[in-house]
């Protein structure tokens, strides 16, 4: 009887050192699963940045269709590859949903080798929706519009300008060719604070350009880099 119940006692210290150990090993892996902050970038380094290798193997099918709804996926993806040997950079897209209101995270950024995506406000031009809406009604290529156009841009350099740190595009469409001349450029802005929405329920206007919030400016950037597209549309 002595050494059943002996028995018994070395299985139950079996089993919680069993657990303690499970517990141990699961650690590693949860701290590992912790994302990393992208560091914030300096005047110093408004310049090309250094991009990933391209991959060697053709891009495995884009998993964010639940993010991008599949038609405006489809025609970023086509986009891609009709102006493909304007777009130095194949890794990573950025999609601007214009048929979302600016409430809603609607600029999507896209890791094409994996399917990771990331999505952020973005205001739209004062032009393309005069009523202050929060909703775009129309997009311009016109000079002097302040509207936003649809198409496909290249992300070119960084420079400071009226408004900070932004970075030239190049449009490559016929609805959008006139980026470049009219300064339609990525930059942050106050009214593109996530906070105008608990207080207006909407984002401010831009004037064409893509601005995005102060805090999210340093993590645009590093995403997109130069030679990128980005595409617009309203599907």
């Amino acid at each position: 009887m002595h050494d059943e119940h002996d028995s018994v006692r070395d299985r139950r210290a079996l089993l919680k050192n069993g657990l303690v150990l499970a517990g141990a090993f699961a650690l590693p892996g949860a701290v590992s699963a912790t994302p990393r902050l992208t560091p914030l970038l300096k005047a110093s380094d408004l310049r090309p940045m250094t991009q990933p290798p391209l991959p060697s193997v053709p891009a495995a099918p884009v998993t964010s269709s639940r993010v991008v709804r599949p038609e405006l996926l489809r025609q970023a993806l086509a986009a891609l590859s009709r102006h493909g040997n304007r777009v130095d950079r194949h890794d990573r897209i950025a999609i601007a949903d214009f048929a979302a209101p600016s409430s809603q995270p609607r600029f999507h950024f896209i890791d094409l080798a994996s399917g990771r995506s990331t999505s952020l406000l973005v205001s739209h031009g004062s032009g393309s929706d005069p009523d202050h809406s929060g909703f775009l009604r129309r997009f311009s290529n016109d000079f002097g519009s302040n509207a936003s156009s649809q198409g496909a841009f290249v992300t070119d350099d960084y420079y400071v300008g009226k408004h900070g740190r932004s970075q030239r595009l190049i449009g490559l469409d016929p609805t959008n060719d006139n980026a470049l001349g009219r300064a339609i450029v990525v930059h942050s802005a106050w009214y593109a604070n996530k906070d105008m929405i608990a207080s207006h329920g909407m984002l401010g206007r831009s004037q064409g350009c893509f601005a995005v919030g102060e805090r999210d400016l340093d993590q645009v950037f590093a995403r997109l880099g130069p030679g990128r597209m980005i595409f617009a549309a309203k599907v």
